[in-house]
């Protein structure tokens, strides 16, 4: 593990990791949940965030992002350090529903047809907002080549992803942190 990795998954567990009794999005219950953007938007590790998901962005990816707000994060920080290592790496956003006004649509930053996208997200549990962010990058026009997550605590986004011919690799799993995965 890479010294930004391991910086980023001591951050996590000391101020991202929450144990107790939760109620997750989809309705379920957990004894744990994780706001990794504790992590991802601390300045004392943002960068290392950074470094650790270059390690895993493919050399021909142009852009990076995913639905807004759990990508906003780690998809700015990742391109600003791609950026500052001479790196040419798009960022944007989707909108969870089109915009009606000005130039409209769901893409807002810079992504262009053609380009070659990396999908990202904060945390993943069952990574409907990761497939959802990917076809509307697809219609857009542009070629999604990595589906990626700071966190992925449900196991079960690498076989939906698969299922629609799409890698999928998460910086850090549910054991990676010392819990079991709470799939779908």
């Amino acid at each position: 593990m890479s010294d930004a990795r391991s910086r980023v998954l001591e951050h996590l567990l000391e101020h991202s990791v929450k144990r107790g009794n939760f109620i997750l999005k989809s309705g379920r219950e957990s004894t744990w949940f994780i706001d990794s953007k504790q992590t991802i938007c601390a300045p004392e590790v943002m960068l290392d965030v950074a470094v650790a998901m270059l390690e895993i962005v493919p050399r021909e990816a142009t852009a990076i992002g995913g639905l807004t707000m759990g990508a906003d994060g780690v998809s700015f920080i990742t391109a600003g350090v791609a950026a500052a290592q001479g790196r040419a790496l798009r960022a944007f956003s989707v909108r969870k529903e089109a915009k009606d006004h000005g130039a409209g649509g769901r893409i807002a930053g810079s992504l262009l047809p053609g380009d070659h996208v990396i999908i990202t997200e904060d945390t993943v549990t069952r990574g409907t907002s990761l497939m959802e962010a990917a076809h509307v990058v697809q219609e857009f026009g542009a070629t999604v080549v990595l589906l990626s997550a700071v966190v992925d605590r449900g196991g079960t986004v690498a076989a939906m992803a698969a299922a629609e011919g799409l890698p999928f690799r998460a910086l850090f799993t549910a054991p990676d942190l010392g819990f079991a995965y709470e799939g779908a």
